[in-house]
């Protein structure tokens, strides 16, 4: 209790820091539904779905993909973050303070899971309003709807700390903002979030299906009413819910032990 105490008073500096600095939510909204607009209008019209090149569908199918690269991303901000309050000596302070070692790396990452729930939160109604639309009309589908944004929450919040470790293997802030992009586009792209991975070359398919973000992907997909067209037999895309929740879990508990290691070894 004490730990989850110490983690709650990082996260709650590190949100008063974020309502001081609004630009940071701002700009960091402006990126995602950018996304929406220029996917939706610019490429929707060309995009195949199933067979069917009906912009309509292609919205269904995308924002799923969106979402996912939007909660993902925030990885980025998260690693600078972590690196910029190493640069500044901040954590050598709460360092010399009697609190749990975790809970500096805890409460950013909290934090950051806040910020991102307010960013899919404006991405979803921005969705809504180009013409998303998930299983919302049966109420009995309301439930599914929010269980894929958890899914999606719990994969932001699992990639934090990626960044995390990244923020505290780097020197600057600028240093972890590239470290935090450049593998990132990889995972984003070679996945089903804006193709169906069956379009994608042989050797690259079982890339996409096996990668976590696809499994995420695919999740809400079906958890929205709309499963996409995906009939491969690998376990992540047969079984999306499962894959994305072990997926998220694993990644957690891997980079979080990482993570606290670093941090100690780091800020010896």
């Amino acid at each position: 209790m004490s730990a989850l105490n110490d983690s709650l008073v990082i996260a709650h500096r590190n949100l008063i820091r974020m309502s001081r600095i609004p630009e940071m939510i701002i700009f960091g909204l402006i990126q995602p539904i950018m996304f929406v607009v220029l996917f939706t209008y610019v490429f929707g019209g060309s995009m195949t779905v199933g067979g069917s090149t009906d912009p309509d569908v292609y919205k269904n199918f995308l924002m799923a993909g969106i979402f996912a690269q939007t909660v993902t991303f925030a990885t980025a901000g998260a690693g600078a973050g972590i690196a910029d309050d190493m640069h500044k000596g901040l954590v050598d302070r709460f360092r010399s303070l009697p609190m749990a070692r975790g809970a500096v790396l805890t409460g950013r990452t909290l934090a950051d899971l806040v910020q991102t729930a307010v960013t899919l939160f404006v991405l979803a109604i921005v969705a809504l309003l180009v013409g998303w639309r998930p299983g919302f009309e049966n109420p009995t589908n309301v439930g599914k709807v929010l269980a894929g944004f958890g899914l999606l929450l719990l994969l932001g919040y699992a990639f934090t700390w990626i960044g995390a470790l990244i923020g505290l293997s780097v020197r600057t802030p600028e240093a972890a903002t590239s470290g935090g992009l450049i593998w990132l586009f990889p995972v984003t792209f070679i996945s089903n979030a804006f193709v169906d991975s069956s379009q994608m070359a042989s050797w690259l398919q079982p890339i996409a299906e096996w990668n976590p973000f696809s499994a995420t992907v695919q999740a809400c997909r079906m958890l929205f009413g709309d499963p996409g067209v995906s009939q491969s037999d690998a376990f992540p895309m047969a079984h999306p819910v499962w894959a994305s929740l072990l997926y998220s879990v694993v990644i957690v508990a891997i980079f979080r032990t990482l993570a606290v290691r670093k941090y100690r070894s780091a800020t010896a």
